[in-house]
């Protein structure tokens, strides 16, 4: 098979590869910079970023490459617009959003001829994202990392979406080996969204700890719990996480709502930053299904050079 182009509206990227916009403060500029280097699609995880930090994030990401570099905003976070806009002011090429659905940012996309591409888990908003002006659909089962919005799998997804909308349908969940990448495109994709294969990457701004667990995991090592966010999320099965599956996490200590919706249990947020710094006592690490096939940490480079030499036979 020959790996084809992704179009985006008027974005080529000569990888069909969108690396996920990992948050919170995971996939950031050095990271993204790599990705676009590569020919693929990188993108700056936007949430819980002020929004001088998030410019700042973008400007130095396009001053590190002249290849696309897109963010990923959570809807669910209370200055969601304000991200948005922010983003759009500092010349991000691409927005992604998803953990709930905004029909406000097609607008700001279509005023600044900024492509807007929203996560969905079923053919009916899919549709409506075409419908409202969306330039692809990310389709992601619940066997990707991070807040989920389906219990079913990806692959399962994609086969009853591909070819039901008009705009380039990018599959997400458990998309780690090039084979994967393979699977997703006989399947009708036009593109794949990879997370997890990132976070073990050299560029990745997590602790080596974290990185670690990745390598060592098994693919029970994975399980679900139900997040602050209302949402539910794959992890790795840490003491914070454990805790948070027995209903037993600590209240947080200080809240500063930075979510429209919380249930107030514990702070998302917190432990998530907590496990970018390898603590494994208060951290939570998110990650994908597919988490056990990653065998060693890489540089972005060489996660493509393997991509490029499958696709080469």
């Amino acid at each position: 098979m020959k790996l084809p182009e992704l179009r985006i509206a008027d974005l080529k990227a000569k990888f069909p590869v969108v690396q996920g916009g990992m948050a919170i403060k995971v996939s950031m500029s050095e990271l993204a910079a790599a990705v676009a280097n590569e020919g693929g699609i990188g993108v700056i995880g936007g949430t819980a970023l002020s929004t001088g930090e998030l410019k700042s994030e973008i400007k130095r990401a396009k001053s590190l490459t002249d290849g696309i570099v897109g963010v990923n905003i959570m809807f669910a976070a209370r200055d969601f617009k304000e991200a948005i806009k922010a983003s759009i002011e500092a010349g991000v090429d691409v927005i992604i959003s998803g953990a709930g659905f905004s029909r406000d940012m097609f607008g700001l996309g279509q005023e600044s001829n900024t492509p807007v591409i929203p996560i969905v888990s079923s053919l009916k908003l899919a549709r409506i994202s075409e419908r409202l002006g969306a330039a692809a659909v990310v389709v992601e089962g619940g066997n990707a990392g991070g807040h989920l919005g389906s219990e079913k799998e990806s692959f399962e997804l994609v086969k009853k979406i591909a070819g039901k909308v008009k705009i380039p349908v990018i599959a997400a969940g458990e998309i780690v080996e090039p084979a994967d990448i393979e699977h997703m495109l006989e399947l009708g994709a036009d593109g794949v969204q990879m997370g997890t294969r990132f976070l073990a990457s050299k560029e990745a701004a997590v602790a080596e700890k974290f990185k670690e667990l990745c390598v060592k995991a098994a693919p029970e090592d994975v399980i679900k719990i139900m997040s602050s966010v209302g949402y539910k999320a794959n992890a790795l099965k840490t003491k914070f996480a454990r805790l948070i599956k027995a209903g037993e996490a600590p209240a947080p200590a200080k809240c500063t709502n930075c979510l429209k919706h919380c249930t107030k249990k514990f702070c998302i947020k917190d432990a998530l930053l907590a496990g970018k710094c390898g603590d494994l006592d208060k951290g939570v690490f998110f990650t994908g299904a597919g988490v056990g096939k990653i065998k060693e940490i890489l540089t972005t480079k060489e996660i493509f050079q393997q991509i490029k030499n499958y696709f080469k036979e």
